[in-house]
Formats: C-alpha cells, structure tokens, sequence
C-alpha cells in the first residue's frame, strides 16, 4: 500500500451558525486543522439540512439559536432523513434547556463556543467512531443529572391546574419537539397543539418555548434519558 494509499480521509464538515463573523472564523480555523475539510457552511438550520442532502458531509457542526430553522430542529431532521450524518453542536450555550432536547435530537457531540481546534478536531473524530464528542463540562452536567434523584410523584403531577392534555403538549415540548411532531404524535392538528400551547403558557406565566423546557424539568415533568 502506497503512503497516499494508507493516509485517512478528511472528516468532510458543514459548518452552520447564523452568525457571519462567527462561521467564517470557524471555517477559517477548521481550514488550519489535519483530518478535517470543511465542504460547505450554512447561516440556518434550513440550509443546513438542503447543504447535508446535497453534499453528504460525515460531521455538521451545529449552532442552536439560528433563525427559520433553530439547531435542535435542524439536527433532528438531518439525523432522521441522514442517518450517515452526524451533528456536534457548537453553541454559546450549555444550560439544560439547550443541551438536552439537542441530545435528545440526535447530537452526538456537544461543545461550547469556547472549544479550541483540537478539541473541535477529537469531537469530531469521536463522533465518527461511534463514540459521543462531549466537552467535559457537559459530561460532568450529564452526570449530574443522571445521578439525581428521580422527582418524587407529587412533584409530577400536573402543575398550575393544567389539563392532561396541555401537560402531555408541555413534556413534548420539553423533550425538543416542534408543534408540527406534536401534532402528529397526539394526532391533533398543528391549530389544536398551538390553542394547548397558549392555554398553558397562560396558565404557567410562561413567554416562549425556551421558558416550557426549563419549567418543564424544573417541575419534573421532564427528564434526561440515558443514551
């Protein structure tokens, strides 16, 4: 076997946040890096999903709060219709509202924005051989969590006299899904899921879905699963 014959492919990378400044610094330093060759970059979740049917890259590197089309969405869709595709999120944010619906999504990897190249580089690598490419804060958060005690019942009960129905709508929302998948799971229409939104979000004081997913783990309605 010849040296060019024995060297190991590039990781071929998507690079998706919709900050320009912020995704062109990515790309130029992955562009700096061995064993990875970045093939496109995408400024929402919308792209970045049209950028994985087009070009098949091994590693879409995720940012969550983008416009049209957020990460968690994003990922959920390329991993359901490219399952040859993996996603590391790379965000600003490591708080349990963003980390868990993106792992429940379908994430592989997770790191913050503060994340060097090398680190960017072994996330990558670990997630193309099958492992989970997790900086070490949020593995201790993992760990964290997962060693919590379980909520006492009490404590699931549905909260702010919301009905059955509104509380099954806000543990789905807690667990990533849009109010199209709600609808779906429920077999409601997509007007019927919005009207059970609005109710609870009136009843718990909540202003976004942002809000639902931290009311709903911080009332126990919601918790991480062990992947």
């Amino acid at each position: 076997m010849t040296e060019a014959e024995g060297e190991k492919k590039p990781a071929r990378v998507v690079v998706a946040d919709d900050q320009t400044v912020v995704r062109e610094g990515i790309v130029m330093l992955l562009g700096l890096l061995p064993g990875v060759e970045v093939v496109g970059s995408a400024g929402d979740g919308e792209e970045a999903v049209r950028l994985v049917g087009e070009l098949a890259p091994d590693v879409v590197l995720m940012d969550l709060r983008m416009p049209r089309c957020d990460g968690v969405e994003a990922t959920r869709r390329i991993r359901s219709r490219y399952p040859g595709t993996q996603v590391v999120v790379l965000t600003t944010y490591a708080d349990d509202e963003s980390l868990f619906p993106a792992l429940h999504a379908g994430a592989r990897g997770y790191l913050t924005k503060d994340a060097g190249g090398d680190e960017i580089v072994r996330a990558v690598e670990s997630v193309l051989s099958g492992d989970a490419g997790l900086s070490p804060s949020v593995q201790r958060r993992l760990l964290e969590r997962l060693s919590e005690p379980a909520p006492k019942p009490a404590e699931a009960e549905a909260p702010d006299g919301l009905t059955a129905r509104e509380t099954e709508v806000l543990v789905l929302i807690g667990e990533g899904l849009s109010n199209q998948e709600i609808a779906r799971k429920l077999h409601v229409s997509t007007a019927t899921v919005k009207t059970h939104i609005n109710n609870l979000f009136a009843k718990t004081g909540l202003k976004d879905r942002a809000q639902a997913v931290r009311y709903a783990y911080g009332k126990g309605l919601v918790r991480p699963r062990a992947e």
